[in-house]
């Protein structure tokens, strides 16, 4: 993101960026930011260039000559808004209005009028929080028993969908990760306009954005990658003639190129004309120039491709509709008969069938789309909840996903779909013997975003000044002396400098954990005798990491039921388990109460096996699923019995790491809360680190520095488990820019510096045989670690993965390892106690 100064392209320059786009050649920043200015014969044969990509991929789409348009309502759930963008009519202030919200009967009054007149879009627009800024719209909210804005919300596009069979789409400003989650199972998609990446129109006073939190451009770009890894059907869009120059409007376009590159999910982009409006700050500001706005559609034809979907709203552009599809659009926008345009209400809508003469004049057909864009409604998972299906393929032409233009709206319970059970449920026995069906899952090459566009956020290990000989000999004397402090940011190079050590240095330090382990738990070699159940290997979340997730229609995907899940518990308990450990993908299909149901299910079958289950990110999805808060869907599976949960997805807990390797998973200040949230529900946890991947040192010791704070507050984890990187299947891996996991070294030293750096914190330091194999655990075992996890009974993500260790180990084979590294073996329970004979 940056900040430019204009100037004016040369006639030169114009025509050298002319010919590279007759060329199809990609364009750079200097050559885009010149065609804006093209003019007269310039501009027509840039106008030519767009048009062709457009209609190649209009014909690629199966859909030639095709412009469309959604007939929608438009519902301003609320005017009031904490943000004070100086252009705007829409926001204003309560004593303007006769209420601060639309109650949800006029909301439904106009969703049914819609729905009459056969619209089949319910646009929710509404400002930015704003019960932050106003006392009057909290109180509206708390009479009404809704914690936010968002709340209310939600309960209105579930009215809608129940009540008229409507599609909401959410417009309801700057989300974050988790309310997007909430969000999506309410409504096909959502949108916000990204309108510039220009900080000096926020940060400096004057500025159209100035004083408006939610315009920080840092901000919205962060809410357009975070619907990506949500997997939500979003629009965005830059808004012209705000004062931002050619080169940033550019820069906003190579911006939206990639977030979409990355994760696949902007169904459409919006150029938008400023047009001032009196009574705001900017109403003596220049409306932006119709032929400025054509170059901008042009260029943004060819920096975004064939495939984007690109639209002008026609009632901004003095009727200038061949203009504006010369210039490459294939999309009018919302047009609605029944509503105005509440953001622009002094510039009605044309009528359909004026839209549909003048889309004719310039040679195309205008058809009727839905707020989901075609190639979203039949590409179905991961963008489209199931609890949407129905309400979609009511209106949807299953052929070309367009609209049905007769079909009417009919209202439909909002509701999860049957779930079907089956598929390869003996996976857990046959992947060590048939193995899986192929290296990858089926849908590779696009479930994980455009691999060229994700090799660029690997970050390389920072440069450590002055790390050598005297950092690492510090570092060994502080590893010895007082272990924990390394954790300090004033022993940074210090650790730094031991998570390099090599030779006799890394000898050294495994001795020094290895004494440290001693002094803290003595020389017991712990394991539990456990079962691990992963119920559902179907996931759409598309971690780049993860090579279990499975289609639905994939040859090695499964769901087991309540009762097999029991079965299997009672299994365990049959062969001498004290526990059960739980985890699955992210289903789209597992029904909101279907974790407490697990729960309940092997309690009532076996009431005193311990049930530790649910990653946070299976437990921050489903509350955002069922739209209640973590501690309140926490606090309902502890009544239905979980004991504890496995910290696991935590991977590395810095974004930058995580959103190169895992897409879509929780942000890591999710994962912290959840993990939070259950101890100070008094339900403990487990902590990991997944490594060896495209991290490194500097993102282990923050790390280890999360874990150490999450410790401090809340006393809840039971111990620390290392998870070296199994590579062999991983996606991430497969595309060439993950490393072959840790090496032989990095493993040593991870595990050792582990026990030292969480010393007085978490004393328990487990090493995982599924990943290092026995050799690899015993001298694991003889550099700091004192636990050997479990009997496992079944394992089958990391034999997904690759890892050759096999899935199951005996009570004996365990307490086999422990004699190997010289040190007394002992069953435990989860928690670490002493297991009741």
């Amino acid at each position: 993101m940056v900040d430019r100064t204009d100037s004016a392209p040369t006639e030169a320059s114009v025509r050298r960026a002319l010919r590279r786009a007759a060329t199809g050649r990609a364009l750079d920043v200097d050559e885009a930011t010149a065609l804006l200015g093209a003019r007269g014969d310039a501009l027509d044969e840039l106008l030519g260039f767009a048009a062709g990509i457009r209609d190649a991929g209009l014909r690629d789409a199966g859909r030639p000559g095709v412009v469309t348009y959604s007939k929608k309502v438009f519902i301003p759930l609320t005017r009031l808004c904490r943000d004070r963008c100086h252009y705007c009519t829409f926001a204003t202030v309560p004593h303007r209005l006769p209420a601060p919200f639309l109650d949800r009967d006029e909301v439904l009054a106009i969703a049914r009028e819609g729905a009459a007149q056969g619209c089949k879009e319910a646009l929710f627009t509404l400002g930015d929080r704003p019960e932050e800024r106003w006392p009057a719209a909290r109180r509206w909210l708390d009479e009404r028993g809704y914690d936010s804005t968002l709340d209310y919300l939600r309960a209105c596009a579930v009215a809608v969908l129940e009540e008229t069979g409507l599609l909401p789409h959410l417009n309801p400003g700057v989300l974050s990760w988790s309310e997007l989650q909430r969000l999506k199972p309410v409504a096909p998609s959502m949108g916000m306009m990204l309108e510039t990446t220009a900080t000096r129109l926020w940060s400096e006073p004057g500025g159209p954005h100035f004083g408006s939190p939610d315009k920080e451009p840092a901000v919205r770009l962060r809410v357009l990658d975070d619907a990506g890894r949500v997997g939500v059907p979003f629009t965005t869009g830059i808004l012209i003639g705000i004062g931002e120059t050619h080169a940033e409007r550019v820069d906003a376009l190579f911006a939206i190129r990639r977030a979409h590159r990355e994760y696949g999910h902007l169904q459409e982009v919006i150029v938008q004309n400023f047009r001032a409006k009196p009574d705001t700050a900017m109403r003596g500001m220049p409306d932006a120039e119709l032929h400025d706005l054509a170059a901008t559609v042009a260029v943004a034809r060819l920096l975004l491709g064939p495939g984007m979907r690109i639209q002008a709203p026609p009632n901004l552009i003095e009727g200038e509709f061949d203009l504006l599809l010369r210039a490459g659009i294939d999309d009018w926008g919302g047009v609605s008969p029944v509503t105005p345009d509440h953001v622009n209400p002094e510039r009605p809508w044309p009528q359909l069938d004026e839209l549909a003469r003048r889309t004719a004049d310039g040679g195309f057909t205008l058809r009727e789309r839905l707020t989901i864009y075609p190639e979203y409604v039949r590409a179905g998972d991961p963008w489209l909840d199931p609890r949407l299906l129905a309400h979609v393929t009511a209106l949807a032409d299953g052929e070309t996903g367009l609209a049905v233009e007769d079909a009417r709206p009919v209202g439909r319970p909002w509701q999860e779909p049957e779930e079907v059970f089956g598929g390869r449920t003996d996976l857990h026995v046959t992947i060590d013997t048939a193995g899986r069906t192929g290296d990858r899952r089926g849908d590779f090459d696009s479930v994980y975003g455009d691999w060229a566009e994700v090799a660029t956020k690997v970050t390389a290990a920072p440069a450590t000044p002055g790390a050598g000989d005297h950092d690492l000999r510090a570092g060994l004397r502080l590893a010895a002396d007082d272990p924990a402090a390394l954790l300090e940011p004033r022993h940074t190079d210090a650790a730094l400098a031991l998570f390099g050590a090599d030779g006799p240095a890394l000898d050294e330090l495994c001795r020094i954990a290895d004494d440290a382990r001693r002094s803290a738990v003595g020389d017991d070699v712990t394991y539990v005798v456990n079962r691990n159940i992963n119920f559902t290997n179907v996931c759409y979340v598309g971690c780049r990491f993860c090579a279990f997730a499975q289609r639905e229609r994939d040859a090695d995907a499964y769901r087991l039921s309540v009762d097999q899940v029991a079965d299997r518990a009672e299994e365990a308990w049959a062969a001498g388990a004290t526990e059960v450990c739980l985890q699955g993908g992210i289903d789209p299909k597992m029904p909101v109460t279907g974790y407490a149901d697990i729960v309940r299910a092997i309690k009532a079958r076996v009431p005193e096996m311990h049930v530790h289950a649910f990653s946070p990110m299976e437990i921050v999805t489903a509350a955002a699923k069922a739209g209640v808060p973590v501690r309140e869907w926490l606090t309902q599976l502890r009544e239905a019995g979980l004991d504890t949960i496995p910290g696991t997805a935590a991977e590395i807990l810095d974004d930058d790491v995580r959103w190169v390797l895992t897409k879509g998973k929780l942000p890591a200040a999710a994962w912290v809360e959840v993990v939070s949230t259950a101890h100070e529900l008094g339900i403990r946890s487990s902590s990991t680190m997944m490594y060896g991947h495209v991290d490194h040192p500097a993102q282990w010791l923050a790390h280890f520095r999360v874990l150490a704070g999450v410790q401090d507050r809340t006393g809840g984890f039971t111990e620390f488990v290392a998870l070296p990187f199994v590579h062999t299947n991983a996606p991430i891996y497969l595309a060439g820019i993950a490393r072959p996991g840790p090496t032989w070294r990095e493993n040593r030293v991870v595990h050792a510096m582990a026990r030292l750096l969480l010393h007085g914190r978490i004393d328990n330091i487990q090493c995982s045989w599924v990943k290092l194999g026995d050799a690899g655990t015993v001298a694991m075992l003889q550099g700091g670690c004192n636990d050997l996890g479990g009997t496992l009974m079944e394992e089958t993500i990391s034999r997904m993965a690759g890892s050759a260790n096999g899935s199951a180990r005996t009570e004996e084979q365990l307490r086999a390892i422990a004699v190997a590294a010289g040190r007394p073996p002992r069953r435990r329970t989860t928690a670490y106690g002493t297991v009741r004979s």
